[in-house]
């Protein structure tokens, strides 16, 4: 039988913008489900507002520029036939509509919910005259100091408004003239203060109040001698996109900090304004931005959800929220004396947040304590406030050599790492900051140990995720602890590069980019491919945040008409398009959302029965296989990478309660349920066994032996 045409080439790929506003609209999904507690509803909302913040300031910002600037995409970057500016107005229409489906979640859902459940967030007309007294008060000592009021005329010019910062605009009439023009009012909000002021209320109630509706209540006081024609909250978003002009006098340090300063004045890309604003306010700060009419978002108040997750933390109603969950510790055999001893005994596997991040810090800081460990190196890319890891490296500078190599432009925390580089510094740590060019986003720690027996060892941990012990409370992530000489020294070959730009011939058992990552990748593919032609069994699961390199889809794709089977969990952008006969019919993509964020990387190929696994820091995308320095890395212990295929990531392939399985026209649809509900994050909470199922099986037509039940692992916890 004739197969059916493979769709042209344009059709091939869905636009990266595209499946990043399906995924947010997949957390949305979140906040409308009502079988999640109220206020974690009410924190994945704030999400979505923070996510699309992040999407407007870098992607819309970067289209805006590239039309400006007539670029011409090369062949190798167009998913279909739209122009720039095609694509700028359907991305225009799509995130109206989405910002539309925001405010109808929390007007005519979590609100009124809110409500049921005696929590209340109240307008200035809502209070009656004892809470406005109380408002006053509050306004009085803690907002009116931080209050800059200033009106638009010839000798005052209208302010530098702050990226994303709440404001208030007047529409202001002077009272002891005739004339009829009105000028512009602008108040800054202060960002230190609340969004969201506590009244006093009823025992068992909560009860607040908006603070721009607190500001606009004395409106008359901060602008004596004019009419208030009009009042608004407003909300700018500006580019945000760091053009560093790396120089030679000139260190990474200073560039980054530069533009930083220069960010807070990018171009305005997005005006958010309540809808029920006075129309000449809108168009002149619309004149003001310079902004078309599609850039003005009317939202149905609050003006910037994303601080609606303030409310979390300022209820103390746990019965509305996830219950509590402390991950499993880790704890050394009985006659093991400390970590070190344990690692020459076997390889340690956690998977955070359902294993405890503190095992991580524990090495870390054992390693800055240990008289034996002589040596400590380390990335940083993006890291806590008050991180006990950093603060460990600067205690043990006083004793060992440190070493770390801190990115400066990991966004949106280039201001909190330059501040960590100086205090390192001042303390006598080593620090470096890569590549030029390329950013360092792998995430390693080295150090080296006169062990007990007198031999000098390595010891390595290997990461998904950052060193953060915030995040790593709600993000999921591999973590690898061991002293395989073989990975330690591919490690230590690996700061050579970061820190002499000293490029090894070989990187093995590691794969790292831009070196060796990509085409590494694509022969394990290919290798699946040339098994299931020959008639073998083939198989490739892989999970991952984005799959958006062009490459790797087109070996996928060949994989998948060679009967490979794959099974690809993504949680964000996918550019491939799954299920197309002739083309991706063996290729399932499923999306999992859910109380934690889904940031692991964990790739396994059946490799004819001698399957291969491996955890990293590296997503399938252009950036991270060719732009920055990433390391993907080997579990080569079997019970662990037994663990890695039978326990997790089988986990992720059952679940039918938080999976949205990927269309080939880039939709998502809910996995089909049959049977009972299983969610892939509460089972590895709880550690319950699996359904008692057929583990997944390669799709072949060869014969194949039944796969053997899962050996039991020693206990992590």
């Amino acid at each position: 039988m004739a197969r059916k045409p493979i769709p042209k080439p344009q059709h091939l790929f869905i636009n990266r913008d595209e499946s990043w506003l399906r995924f947010n609209l997949r957390v949305l999904e979140e906040a409308q489900d009502s079988t999640n507690p109220l206020l974690e509803r009410l924190k994945f909302l704030a999400i979505t507002a923070s996510n699309l913040d992040e999407f407007v300031e870098i992607r819309v910002a970067g289209i805006l520029q590239r039309i400006e600037e007539g670029y011409t995409p090369s062949p190798e970057e167009i998913d279909d036939a739209l122009t720039e500016q095609e694509r700028l107005e359907l991305l225009a229409d799509q995130l109206h509509s989405f910002v539309h489906m925001q405010y109808d979640c929390f007007t005519g859902q979590v609100l009124p919910a809110l409500k049921a459940a005696k929590i209340r967030i109240l307008k200035w007309s809502d209070l009656n005259e004892t809470e406005r007294s109380q408002a006053m008060h509050y306004y009085e000592t803690e907002v009116d100091p931080l209050l800059t009021p200033v009106s638009i005329d010839p000798t005052h010019p209208f302010p530098r408004v702050l990226n994303k910062a709440l404001c208030i605009a007047f529409l202001l009439r002077r009272k002891q003239t005739k004339a009829r023009k009105s000028i512009l009012g602008i108040v800054t909000v202060p960002r230190s203060l609340p969004r969201f002021v506590p009244m006093r209320c009823p025992a068992g109630e909560f009860h607040f109040l908006y603070l721009h509706e607190l500001v606009q209540a004395r409106a008359e006081r901060m602008f004596p001698g004019y009419q208030i024609v009009a009042r608004s909250a407003f909300r700018i978003t500006r580019n945000s996109n760091l053009y560093l002009e790396e120089e030679e006098a000139r260190s990474l340090l200073e560039s980054v900090r530069a533009e930083l300063h220069n960010r807070r004045k990018g171009d305005v890309v997005r005006l958010e304004i309540e809808s029920g604003a006075n129309e000449e306010l809108i168009e002149q700060l619309r004149i003001n931005f310079d902004l078309d009419r599609w850039q003005i978002f009317r939202v149905n108040a609050p003006v910037n959800l994303s601080r609606v997750a303030d409310l979390y933390s300022q209820i103390a109603r746990p019965d509305l929220k996830f219950p509590q969950f402390t991950g499993s510790l880790f704890k050394l055999d009985s006659k093991s004396p400390d970590i070190f001893a344990e690692l020459r005994k076997h390889d340690v596997l956690l998977h955070h947040p359902f294993e405890s991040y503190l095992t991580v810090e524990q090495f870390l800081q054992s390693a800055a304590e240990d008289e034996r460990v002589i040596t400590l190196k380390q990335t940083l890319y993006r890291t806590s406030s008050d991180s006990p890891m950093v603060h460990a490296l600067v205690e043990a500078a006083e004793a060992k050599d440190i070493t770390v190599v801190i990115e400066l432009r990991a966004r949106f925390d280039e201001a909190s790492n330059i501040r960590w580089a100086r205090s390192l510094e001042e303390a006598g740590v080593q620090v470096f900051h890569g590549i030029a060019g390329r950013k360092t986003h792998c995430k390693l720690a080295l150090l080296v140990r006169r062990d007990e027996d007198g031999v000098m060892r390595r010891y390595a941990h290997l990461g998904t995720g950052n060193y953060n012990p915030v995040t790593a409370r709600f993000y999921t992530d591999i973590s690898l602890l061991t002293v395989n000489p073989e990975i330690t020294a591919a490690v230590h070959a690996v700061f050579n590069y970061l820190t002499a730009e000293a490029d090894a011939a070989d990187y093995k058992p590691l794969l790292v980019a831009p070196q060796t990552l990509a085409t590494e990748l694509i022969r394990l593919i290919e290798r699946e491919t040339l098994n299931a032609r020959a008639g073998k069994p083939g198989h490739i699961i892989a999970k991952m945040n984005a799959l958006l390199d062009r490459k790797t889809i087109h070996a996928l794709y060949a994989a998948s008409q060679a009967g490979v089977k794959i099974d690809l969990i993504i949680r964000g952008m996918c550019s491939l398009r799954p299920g197309i006969h002739g083309l991706s019919e063996n290729i399932q993509v499923r999306s999992i959302v859910g109380r934690f964020l889904e940031h692991s990387r964990i790739f396994w190929f059946a490799n004819k029965g001698k399957s291969e696994v491996y955890c990293g820091s590296a997503d399938w995308m252009p950036r991270n296989l060719y732009e920055r320095c990433e390391a993907v890395f080997p579990v080569l212990d079997p019970e662990l990478a037994t663990r890695l295929r039978d326990q997790i990531l089988e986990a992720y392939l059952r679940d039918n309660t938080k999976a949205r399985l990927m269309q080939p026209d880039g939709l998502y649809l809910r996995a089909p349920r049959s049977g009972a509900p299983f969610s892939a994050q509460n089972f590895l909470m709880t550690g319950k066994d699996l359904p008692s199922k057929t583990l997944s099986k390669p799709a072949t037509k060869a014969t194949k032996k039944p796969v053997k039940k899962a050996a039991k692992t020693k206990s992590r916890s």
